[in-house]
């Protein structure tokens, strides 16, 4: 230990110690190029409405879930490995941001989950916080990986209230899939404790997650005689496309178009309302309706626009009931 930098190889404070230290345990898609699916649905669901820690995954799963994941360049990312889960349906990786001021090191006991590679690659996760360090009530959690430590530093002001002037200067190094050895290395090439400077650390973290799921209980007409069911979709799905993907019809016969007051299906367009279904229970689940579906359904309170609901809106939770063909049903 130095009197900068403060990190503990402690192979013992979580299960996480028990995972083979060799090459391969960077997972199957390693090496592979893919392109997050199951991501682009969950960005559907809009800024949390809840706590999303209560969707952290135990450690014991942690252990198992996290691998790293060879990209290509996009218009959105730069090409390298970046950290990924196995169960892409099941679970996603959340990006975490959290500051707090340096008192010595950062405070942040390491373990190794994968590495032994001679190109530095690996899976590094926080097993622990110092007791008093800097980091200690920062919200960073055991299972976590760091993907970007910046250190931040400004002038001391003479009360200590704020800086003589507006000098600062940062530091930023990358760690994200970097085996043990090399994270401790590149976060040591952060500068020492300057006296007459006050620093600040800005760490970005991953960390795994279960996707928010929203079980739907779908109750049909009387006459079609079809026994309700309950299907279960992911936060972020739209309503239409994860019911037809389950197999559940939606194009109502006695439904009209409410463009051209004839029959016929627009394909999703919103602009006929032969996907409509009435929601029971757990509106509260869905996206709030845009003006143009807020016009077409203005008769019907209870209706929803299959094709323009997003279920667990807000990464929200929980049961709703709605009712399949609604122009079939007398108080729908």
């Amino acid at each position: 230990m130095n009197g900068f930098f403060w990190l503990v190889k402690n192979f013992c404070v979580i299960v996480l110690a028990s995972v083979p230290f060799k090459s391969d345990g960077l997972s199957a898609p390693y090496g592979k190029t893919t392109r997050n699916i199951a991501t682009q649905v969950l960005q559907g669901a809009g800024a949390a409405a809840v706590d999303l820690n209560q969707y952290n995954l135990p450690l014991e799963a942690i252990e198992k879930e996290w691998c790293a994941v060879f990209v290509q360049k996009t218009a959105e990312v730069e090409e390298g490995v970046y950290l990924g889960c196995k169960s892409n349906n099941e679970n996603y990786v959340d990006t975490i941001e959290v500051g707090f001021p340096r008192k010595e090191g950062l405070g942040i006991e390491l373990i190794e989950l994968a590495g032994g590679r001679d190109d530095n690659l690996g899976i590094t996760l926080v097993s622990g916080l110092v007791p008093g360090g800097s980091a200690e009530g920062s919200g960073i959690l055991p299972g976590d990986s760091m993907v970007e430590v910046s250190l931040v530093r400004t002038k001391s002001s003479a009360d200590g209230n704020r800086p003589l002037s507006e000098e600062q200067e940062e530091w930023s190094v990358k760690t994200e899939c970097l085996s043990y050895d090399a994270t401790v290395d590149i976060l040591s090439t952060l500068p020492p404790i300057k006296e007459g400077y006050d620093d600040f650390y800005a760490v970005k973290l991953r960390r795994l997650r279960r996707r928010p799921k929203i079980k739907v209980k779908l109750q049909y007409p009387p006459q079609q005689n079809e026994p309700d069911t309950v299907i279960e979709l992911n936060a972020g799905e739209n309503l239409r496309q994860g019911m037809l993907a389950r197999g559940v019809k939606l194009n109502d016969p006695l439904a009209k178009r409410f463009d051209t007051k004839s029959s016929g299906n627009c394909g999703a367009g919103g602009l006929c309302r032969t996907c409509s279904v009435s929601v029971q229970n757990g509106d509260d689940l869905l996206n709030d309706q845009r003006v143009a579906e807020k016009q077409m359904l203005a008769d019907k309170p209870r209706w929803r626009l299959a094709c323009k609901a997003i279920v667990g809106y807000g990464m929200r939770e929980g049961e709703m009931s709605i009712r399949v063909n609604p122009n079939q049903w007398d108080n729908a």
